[in-house]
Protein backbone atom coordinates (compact mmCIF):
# COMPACT_ATOMS: atom_id res chain seq x y z
CA UNK A 1 0.00 0.00 0.00
CA UNK A 2 1.33 3.04 -1.02
CA UNK A 3 1.32 6.34 1.71
CA UNK A 4 -0.64 9.12 0.88
CA UNK A 5 -1.66 12.15 2.48
CA UNK A 6 -0.31 12.11 6.30
CA UNK A 7 1.00 9.41 5.72
CA UNK A 8 2.99 10.05 3.04
CA UNK A 9 4.39 13.66 5.10
CA UNK A 10 5.24 11.58 7.96
CA UNK A 11 7.01 8.72 6.01
CA UNK A 12 9.53 11.60 4.07
CA UNK A 13 9.87 12.87 7.80
CA UNK A 14 11.01 10.05 8.98
CA UNK A 15 13.10 8.80 6.40
CA UNK A 16 14.99 11.58 6.51
CA UNK A 17 16.26 11.01 9.78
CA UNK A 18 19.70 9.35 9.53
CA UNK A 19 20.02 5.56 10.68
CA UNK A 20 21.75 5.53 14.27
CA UNK A 21 24.65 3.21 14.49
CA UNK A 22 24.09 1.02 17.90
CA UNK A 23 26.59 1.03 21.00
CA UNK A 24 26.65 -2.95 20.85
CA UNK A 25 25.24 -6.08 18.06
CA UNK A 26 23.85 -9.26 19.73
CA UNK A 27 23.76 -12.16 17.48
CA UNK A 28 20.64 -14.45 18.68
CA UNK A 29 20.97 -17.49 15.55
CA UNK A 30 23.70 -18.34 12.71
CA UNK A 31 21.44 -19.43 10.36
CA UNK A 32 20.49 -15.60 8.94
CA UNK A 33 22.70 -12.01 8.88
CA UNK A 34 19.24 -10.72 9.80
CA UNK A 35 19.40 -12.94 13.40
CA UNK A 36 20.74 -9.41 15.74
CA UNK A 37 19.95 -7.49 18.42
CA UNK A 38 20.80 -3.71 18.26
CA UNK A 39 21.71 -2.35 21.81
CA UNK A 40 21.05 1.32 22.26
CA UNK A 41 22.26 3.30 25.72
CA UNK A 42 23.78 -0.11 27.15
CA UNK A 43 26.08 -3.37 26.51
CA UNK A 44 26.35 -6.27 27.37
CA UNK A 45 27.93 -7.09 30.56
CA UNK A 46 27.94 -3.26 31.76
CA UNK A 47 25.81 -0.17 31.30
CA UNK A 48 21.98 0.12 32.73
CA UNK A 49 19.51 -2.53 32.03
CA UNK A 50 17.41 -2.64 28.91
CA UNK A 51 14.01 -1.19 29.54
CA UNK A 52 12.38 -1.45 25.95
CA UNK A 53 12.20 -4.08 23.64
CA UNK A 54 11.29 -2.79 20.13
CA UNK A 55 9.96 -4.62 17.44
CA UNK A 56 10.03 -2.85 14.09
CA UNK A 57 7.60 -2.90 11.25
CA UNK A 58 7.34 -2.59 7.21
CA UNK A 59 4.64 -5.83 6.92
CA UNK A 60 6.99 -8.25 7.85
CA UNK A 61 8.39 -7.96 4.40
CA UNK A 62 12.37 -7.86 3.66
CA UNK A 63 12.40 -4.58 1.97
CA UNK A 64 11.75 -2.93 5.67
CA UNK A 65 14.61 -3.61 8.27
CA UNK A 66 15.19 -2.23 11.44
CA UNK A 67 17.17 1.00 10.35
CA UNK A 68 13.64 3.18 10.09
CA UNK A 69 13.28 2.33 14.18
CA UNK A 70 16.87 3.40 15.06
CA UNK A 71 16.51 6.99 15.27
CA UNK A 72 13.23 6.27 17.97
CA UNK A 73 15.43 3.51 19.48
CA UNK A 74 18.47 6.36 20.54
CA UNK A 75 15.91 8.78 21.27
CA UNK A 76 14.29 6.61 24.00
CA UNK A 77 18.07 5.54 25.13
CA UNK A 78 18.73 9.31 25.32
CA UNK A 79 15.82 9.66 27.63
CA UNK A 80 17.11 7.43 30.29
CA UNK A 81 15.61 4.11 28.59
CA UNK A 82 18.18 1.77 27.11
CA UNK A 83 17.00 -0.25 24.04
CA UNK A 84 17.11 -3.93 22.39
CA UNK A 85 16.15 -3.53 18.77
CA UNK A 86 15.43 -6.33 17.31
CA UNK A 87 15.77 -7.55 13.86
CA UNK A 88 14.37 -10.96 12.54
CA UNK A 89 13.82 -12.57 8.98
CA UNK A 90 10.78 -11.64 7.05
CA UNK A 91 8.56 -12.39 3.89
CA UNK A 92 11.35 -12.60 0.76
CA UNK A 93 14.66 -13.20 2.85
CA UNK A 94 14.19 -16.68 4.80
CA UNK A 95 11.29 -15.34 6.77
CA UNK A 96 7.24 -16.20 6.98
CA UNK A 97 5.59 -17.94 9.59
CA UNK A 98 6.87 -19.60 11.69
CA UNK A 99 10.52 -18.68 11.09
CA UNK A 100 9.41 -15.35 12.00
CA UNK A 101 7.99 -15.48 15.32
CA UNK A 102 10.70 -18.09 15.73
CA UNK A 103 13.20 -15.36 15.55
CA UNK A 104 11.69 -13.14 17.97
CA UNK A 105 11.40 -15.90 20.30
CA UNK A 106 15.04 -16.62 19.85
CA UNK A 107 15.79 -12.74 20.53
CA UNK A 108 13.97 -12.63 23.42
CA UNK A 109 15.69 -15.80 24.83
CA UNK A 110 18.92 -14.27 23.93
CA UNK A 111 17.93 -10.99 26.04
CA UNK A 112 16.69 -12.70 28.81
CA UNK A 113 20.00 -14.85 28.91
CA UNK A 114 22.57 -11.88 28.86
CA UNK A 115 25.32 -12.22 31.32
CA UNK A 116 24.99 -9.65 34.19
CA UNK A 117 27.36 -6.59 34.96
CA UNK A 118 29.19 -7.93 38.44
CA UNK A 119 27.50 -7.42 41.42
CA UNK A 120 24.34 -6.14 39.10
CA UNK A 121 21.40 -8.21 38.28
CA UNK A 122 21.09 -9.17 34.74
CA UNK A 123 19.84 -6.73 32.16
CA UNK A 124 16.32 -5.46 32.42
CA UNK A 125 15.47 -7.32 35.72
CA UNK A 126 16.33 -5.01 38.08
CA UNK A 127 13.13 -3.41 39.79
CA UNK A 128 12.32 -1.28 37.03
CA UNK A 129 11.88 -3.99 34.31
CA UNK A 130 10.88 -3.48 30.82
CA UNK A 131 8.33 -2.57 28.14
CA UNK A 132 8.07 -4.88 25.07
CA UNK A 133 7.18 -1.91 22.00
CA UNK A 134 6.51 -2.89 18.51
CA UNK A 135 4.92 -0.89 15.68
CA UNK A 136 2.97 -1.67 12.78
CA UNK A 137 3.69 -5.57 12.25
CA UNK A 138 6.39 -5.44 15.02
CA UNK A 139 3.39 -4.21 16.99
CA UNK A 140 1.68 -7.72 15.70
CA UNK A 141 4.59 -9.39 16.69
CA UNK A 142 5.02 -7.98 20.17
CA UNK A 143 1.47 -9.00 21.27
CA UNK A 144 2.16 -12.23 20.33
CA UNK A 145 5.73 -12.71 21.85
CA UNK A 146 3.86 -10.99 25.30
CA UNK A 147 1.01 -13.44 24.95
CA UNK A 148 3.63 -16.46 24.55
CA UNK A 149 6.38 -15.65 26.58
CA UNK A 150 4.74 -13.63 29.46
CA UNK A 151 1.58 -15.96 29.25
CA UNK A 152 -0.04 -16.52 32.87
CA UNK A 153 1.25 -20.32 33.07
CA UNK A 154 4.62 -19.83 32.16
CA UNK A 155 6.51 -18.60 35.91
CA UNK A 156 9.71 -20.30 35.40
CA UNK A 157 10.43 -18.03 32.61
CA UNK A 158 10.02 -15.14 34.56
CA UNK A 159 11.49 -16.49 37.81
CA UNK A 160 14.83 -16.09 35.50
CA UNK A 161 15.30 -12.63 35.13
CA UNK A 162 15.44 -10.67 32.37
CA UNK A 163 13.86 -7.75 29.58
CA UNK A 164 11.33 -10.15 28.63
CA UNK A 165 10.50 -12.48 31.66
CA UNK A 166 10.72 -8.60 33.32
CA UNK A 167 8.28 -7.05 31.48
CA UNK A 168 5.89 -4.35 33.04
CA UNK A 169 3.86 -4.28 30.00
CA UNK A 170 3.16 -3.86 26.17
CA UNK A 171 3.53 -0.92 23.99
CA UNK A 172 1.66 -1.69 20.66
CA UNK A 173 1.82 1.24 17.78
CA UNK A 174 -0.80 1.27 15.26
CA UNK A 175 -0.47 -2.92 15.45
CA UNK A 176 -1.88 -5.36 13.41
CA UNK A 177 -3.30 -6.70 16.17
CA UNK A 178 -5.91 -9.23 14.34
CA UNK A 179 -4.12 -11.23 11.93
CA UNK A 180 -7.25 -13.26 10.53
CA UNK A 181 -8.96 -9.32 9.67
CA UNK A 182 -5.61 -8.54 8.58
CA UNK A 183 -6.02 -11.49 6.16
CA UNK A 184 -9.56 -11.21 5.24
CA UNK A 185 -9.26 -7.09 4.13
CA UNK A 186 -5.63 -7.68 2.55
CA UNK A 187 -4.28 -5.31 4.65
CA UNK A 188 -1.27 -3.83 3.17
CA UNK A 189 -1.79 -5.43 -0.13
CA UNK A 190 -1.72 -9.04 1.60
CA UNK A 191 1.05 -8.86 3.15
CA UNK A 192 -0.29 -10.98 6.21
CA UNK A 193 -1.55 -13.71 3.96
CA UNK A 194 2.54 -13.75 2.50
CA UNK A 195 3.57 -13.95 6.16
CA UNK A 196 1.42 -16.88 6.45
CA UNK A 197 2.51 -18.08 2.91
CA UNK A 198 -0.32 -17.76 0.71
CA UNK A 199 -0.14 -16.43 -2.68
CA UNK A 200 -2.01 -13.70 -3.52
CA UNK A 201 -5.74 -14.90 -3.60
CA UNK A 202 -5.08 -18.07 -1.75
CA UNK A 203 -5.86 -18.63 2.12
CA UNK A 204 -3.32 -19.42 4.58
CA UNK A 205 -3.24 -22.71 6.83
CA UNK A 206 -5.89 -22.38 9.33
CA UNK A 207 -3.57 -24.02 11.74
CA UNK A 208 -1.11 -21.49 11.10
CA UNK A 209 -3.19 -18.18 10.94
CA UNK A 210 -4.24 -19.59 14.39
CA UNK A 211 -0.63 -20.07 15.99
CA UNK A 212 0.16 -16.77 14.53
CA UNK A 213 -2.99 -14.62 15.82
CA UNK A 214 -2.86 -12.50 19.04
CA UNK A 215 -6.32 -12.56 18.68
CA UNK A 216 -6.64 -16.26 18.99
CA UNK A 217 -3.74 -16.73 22.23
CA UNK A 218 -5.34 -15.49 26.08
CA UNK A 219 -3.83 -12.00 26.78
CA UNK A 220 -1.05 -11.79 28.46
CA UNK A 221 -0.40 -11.31 32.47
CA UNK A 222 0.74 -8.07 31.57
CA UNK A 223 -0.71 -4.68 30.67
CA UNK A 224 -0.94 -3.75 26.99
CA UNK A 225 -1.53 0.05 25.95
CA UNK A 226 -1.96 0.33 22.02
CA UNK A 227 -1.12 4.01 20.67
CA UNK A 228 -2.28 4.62 17.42
CA UNK A 229 -3.00 7.72 14.84
CA UNK A 230 -6.21 8.47 14.10
CA UNK A 231 -5.55 9.42 10.50
CA UNK A 232 -3.46 6.43 10.12
CA UNK A 233 -3.91 5.41 6.27
CA UNK A 234 -1.67 2.10 6.45
CA UNK A 235 -3.25 0.01 9.95
CA UNK A 236 -6.42 2.26 10.27
CA UNK A 237 -7.37 3.48 13.59
CA UNK A 238 -10.81 1.47 13.85
CA UNK A 239 -8.58 -1.55 14.49
CA UNK A 240 -7.43 -0.63 17.49
CA UNK A 241 -11.08 0.52 18.63
CA UNK A 242 -12.08 -3.09 17.60
CA UNK A 243 -9.62 -4.49 19.47
CA UNK A 244 -10.11 -2.21 22.73
CA UNK A 245 -13.62 -3.97 22.41
CA UNK A 246 -12.31 -7.36 22.31
CA UNK A 247 -10.02 -6.89 25.27
CA UNK A 248 -11.13 -4.07 27.17
CA UNK A 249 -8.91 -4.95 29.97
CA UNK A 250 -6.32 -3.16 27.50
CA UNK A 251 -5.88 0.61 27.01
CA UNK A 252 -6.13 2.39 23.73
CA UNK A 253 -4.18 5.84 23.93
CA UNK A 254 -5.83 8.05 20.36
CA UNK A 255 -3.40 10.26 18.73
CA UNK A 256 -5.94 12.88 17.19
CA UNK A 257 -4.71 13.53 13.67
CA UNK A 258 -1.80 11.40 13.66
CA UNK A 259 -0.67 8.96 11.06
CA UNK A 260 0.91 6.11 10.64
CA UNK A 261 4.43 7.42 11.43
CA UNK A 262 4.94 9.94 13.60
CA UNK A 263 4.71 8.36 16.80
CA UNK A 264 8.13 6.73 15.89
CA UNK A 265 9.49 9.78 14.49
CA UNK A 266 11.57 11.48 17.33
CA UNK A 267 10.70 15.42 17.71
CA UNK A 268 7.16 15.28 17.17
CA UNK A 269 4.37 16.11 19.28
CA UNK A 270 3.10 11.89 18.92
CA UNK A 271 6.75 10.51 19.89
CA UNK A 272 6.92 12.55 22.78
CA UNK A 273 2.84 11.04 23.98
CA UNK A 274 4.87 7.33 23.34
CA UNK A 275 7.72 8.29 25.81
CA UNK A 276 5.05 9.27 28.11
CA UNK A 277 3.08 6.20 27.71
CA UNK A 278 6.54 3.56 28.14
CA UNK A 279 7.46 5.80 31.20
CA UNK A 280 3.97 5.23 32.63
CA UNK A 281 3.99 1.28 32.62
CA UNK A 282 7.55 1.84 33.79
CA UNK A 283 6.52 3.60 36.97
CA UNK A 284 8.85 6.77 35.75
CA UNK A 285 9.07 9.83 33.99
CA UNK A 286 11.49 9.43 30.86
CA UNK A 287 15.13 10.73 31.83
CA UNK A 288 14.76 9.61 35.37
Amino acid sequence: MAETGRDAEEIAALLALDPVPPDATLRYGEDHPDQVVDLYGTRPGEGPPVRVVALHGGFWRAAHDRAHLSPAAAALAAAGLPVALVEYRRVGAGGGWPVTGEDVCAALDALDGLEAPPAADPIGADDGGSVLLGHSAGGHLALWAACRALAPERERRRERGGPVAGARGVVAVAPVADLADAVRTGLGDGAATALLGAGPGGAPDPALLADADPAAHPPPAVPVVSVHGTEDGQVPFDRSERWRARRPADRLVPLPGTGHYAPITPGTPAFARLLDTVGELLGTAPGE
